[in-house]
């Protein structure tokens, strides 16, 4: 499969293994994954930060295995989702900084296209979001809010 904005074809990163079972050195329980989960997102983790920390300081290799949910669904029962979703959330704080780059050099045409490409992602996962229920049919992108 090809990239989005690129000529050349990629290889996919790393996959997880299909059916391994937990390692026998786990000694979280699932109810106590899900409280450092939602301790993590209180403490203002994003979905993927706080995936990484649990994998990196607590040593908790997949939180699906054992809970039997993903972080977004723990954080979207307990009510702790932010009302626009952790990826256009990042793609606008990309944009907004390449527009301040752009304002003080406006012969950057490379940046002038990069912002062209991002605000084409927020513009496609705007549509799907408004599709899945996930962002409000009112809510539309502008780079100047």
């Amino acid at each position: 499969m090809a990239r989005i904005h690129a000529r050349r074809k990629g290889k996919a990163g790393s996959k997880k293994p299909l059916l391994e079972p937990l390692p026998n050195w786990m000694s979280y329980k699932p109810d106590e994954v899900v409280a450092l989960i939602l301790k993590l997102a209180k403490q203002g983790h994003t979905q993927a930060k706080i995936g990484l920390i649990l994998r990196d300081s607590y040593g908790i290799p997949d939180v699906q295995k054992i809970t039997g949910k993903k972080i977004g669904q723990i954080l979207e029962e307990n009510k702790l989702t932010k009302a626009v979703p952790e990826d256009i959330e990042a793609l606008l704080a990309r944009a907004a900084k390449a527009k301040k780059h752009l304002e003080k050099n406006r012969k950057d045409l490379v940046t002038k296209r990069g912002i062209q490409l991002i605000e084409s992602k927020i513009k496609r996962l705007e549509k799907y979001y408004k599709a899945q229920g996930k962002l409000p049919e009112n809510w539309t992108y502008k780079l100047t809010t």
